[in-house]
């Protein structure tokens, strides 16, 4: 379990200044007020497993754990 947790944490799969979509895993309701649940993130600082993350430069940093992240693809539009 140590080397999965280890290969994990040690692997740089997202780097400072790369967009990442952040993971909620109770589901939430969206509004337009919250809209900013859904938006891609920029990864500020990684330290470890940590990562600092900022959705607009004026907003408040917020600290989020790697399993929490994903890297931000683009917009998925249905037709």
């Amino acid at each position: 379990m140590k080397a999965r947790y280890n290969q994990l944490a040690n692997s740089a799969s997202l780097q400072e200044d790369s967009v990442a979509v952040l993971h909620y895993p109770e589901e939430r309701k969206i509004t337009e007020a919250t809209d900013v649940l859904a938006a891609p993130y920029i990864v500020i600082t990684r330290i470890n497993v940590i990562y600092w993350i900022q959705w607009d430069p004026r907003a408040k940093k917020m600290v989020i754990h790697l399993d929490r992240l994903a890297p931000y693809l683009g917009a998925t539009w249905d037709v």
